[in-house]
Order: structure tokens, then C-alpha cells, then sequence
């Protein structure tokens, strides 16, 4: 066929880089899943946090304080006492009336069903534990049950 003519209708002109284009967008495809789905895992997995990087501190004096009577709900009490583990690093020894004024908070109007399982003490406790590290900016590392008696 010369320049000149042009190829018959039925003959449409071969498209170049057809394959070239397909594997082009299966690639960048891949790609995108790929980095989509290591996105996915960071964020699920919480990705590098400074607690994970953190070593954990090391113990220092452990002060003991006296137990206090909480009101729970429906005329039921929980005496309650606790010790704080303070960090090596502490300026000086705790001081408890913070923690004992967030333990107060946390136990009040608490059912004592809660407080019989070994899942409802252990939630309670490590939220308390987590406003008293807040409370003594992390110079408290632990509390420890001394007594603990629901009525």
C-alpha cells in the first residue's frame, strides 16, 4: 500500500505500546496497593511511638499510704489502700494526696459486681494508674494494692 491510499475500513491501524501501557498500569497499581496497605499496617500497628522507643524506667521508693473508705454505688463501700512506685529518677517522694484524691474519684458510685471480677479491678486499676503517672508526671511508675475490701 502506497502513502497515498488509504487501508480499507475493515482494517483499523495497529495501536503501538498497547502492551507497554497495560504493564505500565499493573505496576503502578502494585505500587499504590502496596504502599496503601503498608499505610494501613502503621496505622493499625500504631507505628513507632515514643513509649515503644522508651525505656521502661527504672523502680525507686515505694511509699505506702493509708487505706480510705470509698462509697460505691447502692450503699456498698470499698475500703481501698494503695502504694506508689516512684522512679529512680524522682526529685523526691511522692506526695499521696494526689493519688489518693484520683482513687477516690475513680472508685465512687462503681458498682460492686465490677469490683468482684478480676477484669473489672484490673481496668479500673490501670486507668487509675495511668491519672496518677499523669498526676506525678511520671515520676510514679506503678501503684500496688495494700488492701482492697468491698462491703
Amino acid at each position: 500500500m502506497a502513502k497515498d491510499e488509504k487501508a480499507p475500513e475493515g482494517d483499523a491501524p495497529k495501536k503501538k505500546g498497547g502492551k507497554k501501557k497495560l504493564i505500565i498500569i499493573i505496576v503502578a497499581a502494585v505500587l499504590l496497593l502496596g504502599g496503601g496497605g503498608g499505610g494501613a499496617f502503621m496505622l493499625l500497628k500504631g507505628g513507632s511511638s515514643e513509649a515503644e522507643a522508651a525505656p521502661e524506667p527504672e523502680p525507686g521508693a515505694v511509699v505506702s499510704l493509708d487505706p480510705v473508705t470509698i462509697n460505691l454505688a447502692d450503699s456498698h463501700y470499698l475500703k481501698v489502700g494503695i502504694a506508689l512506685q516512684a522512679t529512680a529518677t524522682a526529685h523526691e517522694e511522692p506526695d499521696g494526696s494526689k493519688a489518693l484524691n484520683l482513687a477516690i474519684d475513680q472508685y465512687t458510685n462503681v458498682e460492686v459486681a465490677e469490683l468482684q471480677t478480676a477484669e473489672g479491678r484490673a481496668k479500673l486499676k490501670e486507668e487509675l494508674t495511668e491519672k496518677i503517672k499523669e498526676a506525678y508526671h511520671e515520676e510514679v511508675m506503678a501503684i500496688y494494692y495494700t488492701t482492697f475490701v468491698t462491703q
